[in-house]
């Protein structure tokens, strides 16, 4: 190639921007820098034509968690394009769980030529391979190249069109040279109105036909995962099984749905008379330890329906026997018994009232009081954050007849970064309402995921901030005994509690965002029930100094409660 067959920077970068938007990406999030202005360029320039919307972010870890939310709820591939450098590098978190929830988020990272690199030149490093293997493809483009062949097969990978590999993020490095600005007589082109891109609808619940009277009885349960969607409660229905599923499954509602199920398996265990015999997974479950030994028991046979490549384990790293079809998993799952289901109907009905007492005497609001709340009271979709927040709400959100909301959840590493900026991604991506419910130490740790800078869509979102002043969750873990012990002093505080006193009412008013406090679920309900336009902050404060001893008395009134009822039963 000759010095005159080399494109232009603007020129390649359009080019580039032509084979996103074949390929079927209808969003891009933009962190400002130079070296990536010809994007920024013909990104804007595809804007103002309505066939992108773009979404700026002074920070590029919130740019690539808004990158993924808006992948999670418009479900096509989001680009995020970032300068070069340590840029890049902020995306890494982001990407990591795009990786393990199989996320279609595109890298546009932005690079110098190659005359420049191993000179000391500015913000210039070794970009290609930055993240590894939580990219399904990454590949180099040099400085006028054209680039239409490298983003097309980044999108082939991404969306999950390689063979036997799940959706997941990409990296396309983009070199530039200056120029990095249009040509003089370049400009935007004449306005046009967006469509829409993606409107969801909201989850639906599945009929499947009712299992075969020639399927043996078994006692079987159906747990439901993170993304297990409503196919999972659709099978637990046809057979007669008991389903057991976590908030983000999309799939707790229905009549066989069981809500405090984590604390009801004990029941169900080895020595009982009527104990667990299979297990059909869907999904991915992560959220308590009795539902991680249940899938440990030896003597429990286990099954994991997989129609598809997953992007959470590796083959062979797992107990549950992976089933690629329905008919299969029938087979293995069989037809439970009217009794079997009874019984953990009743005892689910038992655990659930139980629970409910306990919180009812409670003068404030708590971790789980607040969980039920919210589960009980979002509509269009709901984030949970990682931590308690979600827990709580496994523990304690009583199951719908029907689903109600779309359910989110940064499963795929848990980590409790970028929850807001997530959380305003989803929002965006559909258009519809959206409640996230999250802790104060989450919600501390993506503050930044509030700034919209002046004239960038502000989503119709509700943060519900848990402020217990700490990190609660260590209390319920073996740090908790540790404290309680007095052994380290206050070691455990200062290192797991993490206490602090910001004032998030002054922290939302910085932002320009608006602020509630709530201390009651009372308040907090109707706070829940309260039209929603633009951001607002519902702030529920509650003391965790006795968050330990309450879930002890919850545990104690359900064990009593349940134990009744399977003894008359």
């Amino acid at each position: 190639m000759t010095s005159q067959d080399f494109l232009t920077s603007i020129a390649a970068a359009r080019i580039a921007v032509t084979a996103l938007l074949d390929g079927g990406v209808r969003h891009a999030v933009v962190a400002p820098g130079s070296r990536s202005a010809p994007m920024a360029y013909a990104l804007a320039e595809a804007e103002a034509a309505g066939r992108i919307r773009l979404h700026v972010r002074i920070d590029e870890r919130d740019a690539g968690f808004t990158a993924l939310g808006l992948a999670l709820s418009s479900e096509a591939p989001v680009a995020v394009l970032t300068t070069s450098g340590t840029a890049v590098g902020n995306l890494l978190p982001a990407v990591m769980e795009a990786n393990h929830s199989a996320v279609p988020v595109v890298v546009l990272s932005a690079d110098r030529p190659e005359e420049l690199h191993g000179t000391g030149a500015n913000q210039t490093t070794v970009q290609l391979d930055l993240f590894g293997e939580h990219v399904r493809f990454a590949v180099d483009v040099a400085a006028g190249e054209n680039p239409q062949k490298a983003v097309a097969t980044a999108l082939y990978a991404a969306t999950g069109a390689l063979e036997d590999t799940p959706p997941g993020p990409v990296q396309v490095n983009l070199a530039f040279r200056d120029p990095l600005i249009p040509g003089a007589g370049d400009s935007l082109p004449d306005a046009q109105g967006h469509g829409v891109f993606h409107y969801d609808a909201g989850p639906q619940a599945l009929d499947l036909p009712a299992a075969p009277s020639d399927l043996p009885e078994r006692r079987t349960v159906v747990l439901a995962g993170h993304d297990a969607g409503p196919v999972a409660e659709a099978f637990a229905r046809a057979h007669g099984l008991p389903l057991l599923a976590e908030p983000s499954s999309n799939a707790r509602f229905g009549p066989n749905a069981v809500g405090p199920y984590r604390v009801l398996l004990e029941h169900f265990g080895p020595g009982s008379p009527t104990h667990i015999e299979r297990v059909v997974l869907f999904g991915r479950a992560t959220l308590s330890r009795p539902v991680a030994a249940l899938l440990a028991r030896e003597s429990v046979e286990s099954a994991i329906y997989q129609p598809v490549p997953v992007a959470w384990y590796e083959a062979g790293r797992r107990r549950e026997t992976p089933v690629e079809t329905l008919p299969e998993l029938a087979d293995f799952a069989g037809r439970g018994p009217a009794e079997w289901l009874d019984s953990w109907l009743l005892a689910g009905a038992a655990a659930q009232h139980a629970l409910d007492g306990v919180l009812a005497g409670e003068r404030t609001a708590n971790g789980p009081s607040v969980g039920a709340a919210v589960w009980e009271h979002s509509r269009g979709q709901l984030v949970l954050g990682s931590s308690n927040g979600i827990r709580d709400v496994d523990l304690a959100g009583q199951p719908h007849h029907e689903p109600i909301a779309t359910v989110y959840a940064n499963r795929g590493l848990a980590g409790i970064d970028g929850t807001i900026a997530t959380a305003t991604g989803i929002a965006l991506g559909s258009g519809r309402e959206t409640t996230v419910l999250l802790g104060d130490v989450t919600f501390l740790h993506d503050a930044g995921g509030l700034l919209l800078g002046h004239g960038e869509p502000t989503p119709d979102l509700r943060i519900v901030v848990l402020n217990d002043s700490g990190g609660a969750i260590f209390s319920l873990l073996e740090h908790g005994a540790v404290e309680d012990s007095g052994a380290y002093g206050t070691a455990v505080e200062r290192l797991f509690g993490t206490p602090h006193s910001v004032d998030i009412a002054a922290l939302a008013a910085a932002y320009g965002v608006g602020h509630q406090a709530v201390s009651t679920t009372a308040e907090l309900a109707d706070a829940l029930k309260a039209p929603l336009k633009g951001r607002t902050i519902v702030e529920v404060r509650v003391d965790r100094a006795g968050l330990r001893g309450l879930h002890a008395r919850i545990k104690d009134a359900i064990s009593g409660a349940v134990g009744q009822v399977l003894t008359a039963g």
